[in-house]
């Protein structure tokens, strides 16, 4: 197995962590003055972005995915870091005593609580929580925003997929994993794809699209929360109805999803949401973004050239 210290730490019992990259998420959890300023900076911004959907007659929510660092520190086995620093709990301490502290739906306390359940929270060779995590969050994202659970999203059919996950692949030889995937769309349906995300799925590359992604569901469900929800998010929430957006879709009676963690104002003002959803991984936080992004323009990208995927 090489040396994969710089960017994944190995963990006990098989977990590997997330620990450099472009993001260097390890140093996220030191306290310097530098992620005290970008924090303060993401502060600020969700107080505008809350302040500036209350004028369109929207509630903005932000909700973080934590790192696995910030929850399964038992699970660390010899790597140095204290989970007290994680970005999310700073960023959420500070929006306590924020106007915008309603805004905010913290996901490490309920998500460490239940760290010693089973299934595990988070898959152990990839960054991305798992299908269980991913409800307990969905719980917590429906409670803030008054919204009631369809009762039977438990029940729903599933199938076991084995592969390699993203940390896994990292390692020599690469690390396998069975990963629980539920079919959760039923009632809603997929009523828009933009461009991008159509090419792709027509050229087979839909898993190399990340940026840009645009799709929007319509669920008519008697059982459906009425509103509309826009939801801007990253790979925790996903165009294809796997995660966030699968189970968020099967429970509002309109979704729109943008994969980006910055918003394009002007889509927000023309399709005037009830609700407005920001998801951002943790890791993510290192950028604070500018919120120009064009919804329209990027989902008019050309592909690259199949030789470049």
């Amino acid at each position: 197995m090489r040396d994969s210290t710089d960017m994944v730490h190995l963990g006990r019992d098989g977990w590997l962590f997330l620990t450099g990259g472009t993001n260097r998420v390890r140093q996220q959890y030191r306290a310097s003055l530098p992620v005290a300023w970008r924090l303060w900076r993401w502060r600020r911004l969700i107080e505008a972005r809350t302040a500036r959907a209350a004028a369109l007659g929207t509630r903005a929510f932000h909700v973080v995915v934590p790192e696995k660092l910030s929850i399964y520190d038992d699970r660390l086995d010899g790597l140095s870091l204290d989970p007290a620093l994680s970005p999310a709990r700073r960023l959420g301490a500070r929006l306590a005593l924020s106007p915008a502290a309603r805004a905010w739906i913290d996901l490490v306390g309920p998500l460490r609580a239940a760290r010693d359940a089973e299934p595990p929270l988070y898959l152990r060779t990839d960054t991305h929580w798992s299908q269980e995590g991913c409800r307990l969050a969905y719980g917590e994202i429906m409670r803030a925003m008054g919204a009631v659970p369809p009762p039977d999203l438990a029940s729903r059919p599933f199938h076991d997929h084995d592969g390699v996950r993203d940390l896994g692949a990292k390692l020599d030889p690469p690390r396998r994993e069975t990963m629980r995937v539920y079919e959760m769309q039923r009632d809603a349906v997929r009523v828009f794809a933009n461009p991008l995300v159509e090419a792709h799925e027509a050229r087979g590359t839909a898993a190399d699209l990340h940026v840009g992604a645009h799709v929007v569901f319509r669920n008519d469900s008697p059982a459906a929360d009425p509103r509309t929800l826009m939801l801007f998010g990253d790979s925790c929430s996903h165009f294809h109805p796997i995660f966030l957006t699968g189970l968020l879709a099967e429970s509002f009676r309109e979704l729109h999803f943008v994969w980006s963690s910055n918003l394009d104002w002007a889509y927000v003002e023309r399709v005037r949401p009830h609700l407005l959803l920001v998801e951002v991984a943790e890791r993510f936080l290192a950028r604070v973004p500018t919120d120009r992004f064009d919804v329209e323009a990027e989902g008019a990208r050309a592909l690259p050239p199949r030789d470049a995927t």
